[in-house]
């Protein structure tokens, strides 16, 4: 009995590999701080650490005379953004981000809905592929098709005019806020390239919430009376609404930060992204600029904390 309890019992390994081996084998909590030390430390440094120093940046102020910037801690920066013109930009950027995510919300459920009760084995394959593909291609390239597309002379204009809408295209474009000498220089044209762009991402967490969706409810509903828009008002909207504020995050963040999009399709009016470019850009005015990148990152905290609340997070 000894011999087999020695033999069982393996010898101390020589070399530093083997010891370093046996050590970690012994202390696997080193081991996981070891593992994630450099990504949380990247996560700290590059990322918070930037995060900070913006922060700090929007506490100062630009000298008006020698156009320096002034280390003094002060407000007047913030209350720059509430001048007219500034603030024009951050109303007309909320307010675009909310009807980005409402349009993405109201075209994503019927999608999602399809996927998740009726879509089965290779026709739910080919709904992911849809929805996925165009995320394989290139941002920019998108951006320049669409504005090919919605150009005067694009494919767009000229559906219209075998369809003899022009005239129906013009009364749009004539509009104040909406309109503009194109669709790809228009508010229009901003907004039909933002849903088209981030609609995936409202279509699948709405379509994972609707999967947890109980099938059997929605026959309840039906056997007791109720009619398809009482049973989508009173069972299935209140149990896909996490999944909808779960897209509602990626869709109204990512409108909210965005420039690209407003800098090739839009009018000459900015948004926070093209303000933020410019400010620090053309203009040096580095402390402006810092206090523009806070809107978003304050209104978005705000937001994902409501969305909690919700319990949003679970359908991601």
């Amino acid at each position: 009995m000894s011999a087999i309890t020695q033999t069982s019992i393996l010898e101390g390994r020589s070399g530093t590999f083997a010891r370093l081996s046996d050590f970690f084998w012994r202390n696997p909590k080193i081991l996981l701080f070891l593992m994630l030390a450099p990504p949380l430390l990247w996560l700290g440094i590059i990322y918070l650490g930037s995060l900070f120093a913006l922060l700090l940046q929007s506490f100062f102020s630009i000298d008006e005379f020698s156009g320096l910037i002034n280390y003094e801690f002060t407000l007047d920066t913030y209350r720059q953004l509430l001048i007219p013109s500034n603030f024009d930009i951050i109303l007309r950027t909320v307010v675009m981000a909310a009807l980005v995510t409402l349009a993405s919300a109201v075209i994503a459920f019927p999608i999602a809905y399809y996927a998740a009760r009726y879509a089965r084995g290779k026709w739910k394959a080919l709904f992911y592929l849809g929805v996925m593909l165009p995320l394989w291609s290139s941002y920019l390239v998108k951006v320049y098709a669409w504005k090919l597309i919605l150009a005067k002379e694009g494919i767009f204009t000229w559906f219209l005019a075998k369809l003899h809408l022009t005239w129906l295209l013009d009364a749009w474009l004539s509009l104040p806020v909406v309109g503009g000498n194109s669709l790809s220089i228009s508010y229009t044209g901003t907004f039909i390239v933002f849903v088209y762009v981030w609609m995936p991402f409202m279509i699948l967490p709405i379509q994972a919430a609707l999967e947890r969706v109980p099938g059997n409810l929605i026959e309840a509903s039906a056997d007791l009376g109720g009619n398809p828009a009482q049973t989508f008002r009173h069972v299935l909207f209140p149990l896909a609404l996490p999944g909808i504020i779960a897209g509602s995050i990626f869709t109204f963040s990512l409108t909210l930060g965005d420039y690209i999009i407003p800098q090739i399709i839009g009018s000459s009016r900015l948004f926070i992204g093209q303000a933020v470019y410019a400010q620090q850009g053309t203009a040096g005015n580095i402390p402006l600029a810092a206090a523009f990148t806070v809107v978003p990152i304050v209104i978005m905290g705000f937001y994902l904390w409501m969305a909690k609340k919700q319990g949003a997070f679970d359908a991601l």
